[in-house]
């Protein structure tokens, strides 16, 4: 990391303004030699300064540089932030003489991924970076910002000192046995201390089931035969008329899916295609994939039609989801009543005209407990990778736990407990691979 880099950090495209971002040791000298007064090297670090880009004595552009000195920068480098009028066209010729005159197009992601290298963040602090980038919704933000401030790290950390704590205790005891000030660690202390562990790796395991819905929703997919009203449901659920609507059996052929914001959550809605036997080819690959997505879905909205006795298929797939979560909406109440079925979660509604819509969403907002998510502190793992190592270290622990109960030696027993020490670490980045890191930041956009 000896070369200086830079990027384009705003979107491309037409605007009031783009930023362009330089970092490494050389960054405020290689600039220097762009602008008109070239003084950048006496102003005060973290100031920004007027001045105008040139090129053989012609202006390219009136700018505001921002300078910030090593070490306290993002990256631990110099760093140097050009903000130019917005452009393509400009942009990109400031950026072309800063590749001129010695700098590096930096890599996606590159400036995170030196932040993180220099020591100035975490690995779960550089992914909730791209997490804040990415976020939909308000919750989702907080979300990240509560990991960028490294509160989910310290929780990491926290369990690492205490096992570190143990594995000093259990060495000093093996190697130095006639320290008599130290106190001797038994196998009924080392129970105790892993029960403690395990229940706040598990703690956390669970509390991170939230971050998937914070961050990426629940699916829900709409479930009945023909003509029962799901479409209907998804159009008014949007407000829009994202799915056709007729009365012919088999309009919806394949899936059709749209989101809403409720409550601050996402909904990843899904129509899908009327539940029958049928001979048509492309409607039965329909139906094939509706049944596939009970199985995946976090939500299903079961519709059956108020005017119509149950038929096998529907008796069938209130089977399939009575241990799932479910929602079954009876509609079109403004007909005479055909349904007998008890269950704890219906709704009744007349989808045609907008009765019950509040009464679904104030429904899944109970089955979810969104009210209380949005109260609790937001101290969550919030990726698959580092929510598998955790999974990976309570295994671990449970293994160490059964070894406790079979009596084997602490010495064996160390040697687990520090594969667990190893894997909390990997979750924080204090272990890695180069060829993961390289992985991880490649998926950032430029410029960050």
């Amino acid at each position: 990391m000896e070369d200086t880099i830079a990027a384009i950090s705003t979107a491309q495209g037409i605007g009031a303004i783009s930023i362009i971002r330089i970092s490494g040791k050389d960054s405020i000298n290689i600039v220097n030699k762009i602008v008109k007064k070239k003084n950048l090297n006496q102003v005060d670090t973290h100031t920004i300064n007027y001045n105008h880009i040139i090129e053989n004595n012609k202006m390219i552009d009136e700018v505001l540089i921002s300078i910030m000195r090593e070490p306290k920068t993002f990256t631990t480098e110099n760093i140097v932030e050009i903000n130019c009028h917005g452009g393509i066209a400009t942009t990109n010729k400031i950026l072309e003489l800063l590749i001129l005159n010695g700098c590096r197009l930096a890599e996606p992601g590159e400036f995170t991924k030196r932040a993180f290298l220099n020591g100035r963040i975490d690995l779960l602090e550089a992914e909730s970076i791209m997490d804040l980038i990415k976020a939909k919704t308000e919750n989702s933000m907080k979300l990240s910002v509560t990991q960028l401030k490294g509160s989910t790290s310290k929780l990491i950390q926290n369990l690492r000192e205490k096992i570190i704590k143990v594995l000093a205790n259990i060495v000093v005891n093996i190697d130095y046995p006639e320290y008599e000030d130290i106190e001797e660690l038994t196998i009924s202390d080392l129970k105790i201390k892993m029960q403690e562990i395990s229940l706040e790796i598990n703690k956390i395991i669970k509390d991170s089931k939230n971050s998937k819905i914070i961050k990426e929703g629940i699916d829900v997919a709409i479930i009945g035969k023909p003509n029962v009203g799901k479409s209907s449901l998804l159009n008014k659920l949007l407000e829009e008329e994202k799915a056709i609507v007729t009365d012919i059996e088999g309009t919806t052929r394949d899936i059709v899916e749209g989101k809403i914001n409720l409550n601050g959550f996402i909904l990843n809605i899904i129509d899908t295609a009327g539940i029958r036997d049928t001979t048509d080819t492309v409607e039965k690959i329909g139906v094939e994939k509706s049944l596939q997505l009970i199985e995946k879905a976090d939500l299903i909205l079961f519709i059956l039609d108020n005017h119509t006795d149950l038929n096998e298929d529907e008796k069938i797939i209130l089977e399939k989801i009575k241990n799932k979560n479910h929602i079954i909406i009876i509609n079109k109440t403004d007909l005479d009543s055909k349904i007998k079925i008890q269950d704890e979660n219906i709704i009744r509604m007349s989808i045609i005209n907008n009765v019950g819509i509040s009464d679904l969403k104030e429904k899944i907002n109970q089955l979810f407990q969104f009210d209380q998510i949005e109260q609790q502190d937001m101290t969550y793992l919030t990726n698959a990778r580092s929510i598998a190592l955790l999974k990976q270290a309570s295994e671990k622990i449970s293994e160490i736990q059964s070894n406790i109960n079979q009596n084997i030696p602490i010495s064996i027993l160390e040697i687990d407990l520090r594969e667990v020490w190893e894997i909390l670490g990997n979750i924080i980045g204090e272990f890695y691979q180069e060829e993961l890191i390289n992985q991880l930041f490649s998926q950032f956009c430029l410029g960050k």
